[in-house]
């Protein structure tokens, strides 16, 4: 069952070839979530994510996003899913098991602090694995040194209240199966330029080339 995603050995396939245009080979999506919290924020964040791995690191993902419930059978159909927001989350035991069996089972799960999310996270994550603590990754992780490098961890995106971002992990057997952006505001900066007018062309393609790391090691680790 750890090897869900058998098809993700299309990751390399280019999208330019001979003849028709391929089928895209895989989806990524955002996560649909209860409690009220603004599940959906940052509009243009996947979509320009999804983008830049397709030009950059020439996968073939599908450049329409997918939305996925957590209790939905559709979760285990996708190797990378984001999640996003500002407040409140809840996880209903059914959700919390799902979203554990997908995640043993190959999956990867973004969590990506909005401000405000973290309070709600920690705890709901704690249903989905009770025995696992987040830690803070080190620079050396592998998830920092893809095919752009970020030897002092997660960039910057926006400043809220001076801290230093974090990259969290949960790591199952070995694995890292989710990694949590914390005061960074990773998303926000994969949106469209002048979406945040302080956020500069350089700040926007560092956190384009992190969520590219993030893609890439989520597709390619054992």
């Amino acid at each position: 069952m750890h090897r869900l995603f058998a098809f993700l050995l299309l990751l390399v396939l280019p999208l330019v070839a001979a003849g028709p245009p391929l089928a895209p080979s895989f989806r990524i999506a955002k996560l649909h979530y209860g409690g009220g919290g603004d599940w959906y924020a940052n509009k243009t964040s996947l979509p320009n994510l999804i983008r830049f791995c397709n030009q950059t690191l020439r996968t073939n993902i599908d450049p329409e996003e997918g939305t996925v419930e957590l209790d939905s059978p559709e979760l285990l159909t996708y190797p990378f899913v984001h999640m996003t927001g500002h407040g409140n989350v809840t996880f209903t035991d059914a959700e919390a098991r799902n979203l554990r069996r997908y995640l043993m089972g190959g999956g990867f799960l973004h969590i990506d602090d909005n401000y405000g999310l973290d309070k709600f996270i920690r705890p709901e994550m704690k249903k989905v694995f009770p025995e696992l603590e987040f830690v803070e990754l080190p620079f050396s992780h592998p998830v920092y040194h893809q095919k752009f490098q970020f030897p002092r961890g997660l960039p910057k995106v926006h400043e809220h209240d001076g801290k230093r971002p974090q990259g969290f992990g949960l790591l199952y057997k070995g694995r890292l199966v989710c990694f949590y952006s914390f005061e960074c505001d990773l998303g926000n900066g994969w949106e469209d330029l002048g979406t945040y007018p302080e956020d500069t062309p350089a700040v926007h393609e560092a956190a384009l080339k992190m969520g590219a790391n993030l893609v890439t090691y989520a597709l390619t680790q054992e």
